[in-house]
């Protein structure tokens, strides 16, 4: 979330990637630029800092620059569910660093979200179908960008069973319901941002508290320029099943609790 956000990831990947050992790693780049957007110098530094995959969400074509270099990029997703001949790619299958193949989805919700896009469950259905969990694709992890939780926890148990993780993006609040779901799948409403936690939603707090009061705009909405905390989630996923054995959310930075999944320690 801002840049903020983006310079804190770009600082710390690097070394939670050796620290860590980390295999694959997904970040969700879609509010990098000002709040709105990504552009594709954003983009190409993400990578850089050592990100296999950049997810997005509602605000993937914020900066117009982006219909141009969405398609040129196979690591750069935008949701899936978009019509047909929307520029881009909604997935990919991607080599982790073990040799595993992680099918990597980006969907959107339609719950309160604009815009209305395509149907998110037969959008899976069609990656699961073209790319199935133990079969040509070793880990499978949906992105699902959305508003509602209910939506969300429902996309989950949909696809339990049949993919490694969903995990929720899009509401800036990291929730506490990291679990496994009955069939094997690991599941967070949402990751939270990665961005300045002294503000509305990683933007600065004074404009949004004046349209709360006011209902009248005084200004832009900017991004919050304080130091970043960094909010992630944390999946170890079975080399035999392809599903979920190890769950738990990492946190980094000065605002909420700090916390790395045990499992890595």
């Amino acid at each position: 979330m801002g840049r903020s956000g983006r310079t804190a990831v770009w600082k710390r990947l690097p070394q939670l990637i050796a620290d860590l050992k980390l295999d694959f790693v997904i970040v969700n780049g879609e509010n990098s630029a000002g709040g709105f957007g990504i552009t594709e110098d954003i983009y190409l530094e993400t990578i850089r800092a050592g990100a296999d995959v950049v997810t997005t969400g509602n605000h993937v074509f914020d900066q117009r620059e982006a219909l141009d270099f969405a398609g040129r990029h196979e690591r750069f997703l935008r949701p899936a569910n978009y019509p047909e001949g929307t520029p881009g790619r909604g997935s990919g299958v991607y080599v982790a660093k073990c040799g595993a193949r992680v099918l990597v989805a980006n969907i959107m919700g339609r719950v309160f979200m604009q815009p209305d896009l395509n149907d998110p469950f037969q959008a899976a259905e069609r990656e699961l179908a073209a790319c199935p969990l133990g079969e040509q694709a070793d880990a499978v992890v949906f992105d699902f960008h959305a508003e509602a939780t209910s939506e969300k926890m429902c996309f989950a148990h949909f696809v339990d069973g049949r993919a490694s993780l969903v995990v929720g993006t899009h509401t800036h609040q990291p929730t506490a319901d990291h679990q496994i779901l009955n069939g094997g799948t690991a599941y967070l409403s949402d990751a939270g941002m990665c961005g300045d936690y002294d503000s509305s939603l990683g933007m600065d707090k004074n404009e949004p508290l004046n349209r709360f009061l006011s209902k009248l705009p005084k200004g832009r909405f900017e991004a919050a320029a304080g130091e970043a905390t960094i909010c992630g989630l944390g999946v170890t996923i079975s080399d035999r099943s392809g599903l979920a054995e190890n769950v738990a959310p990492l946190r980094l930075g000065p605002r909420l609790e700090e916390t790395i999944p045990t499992f890595w320690n």
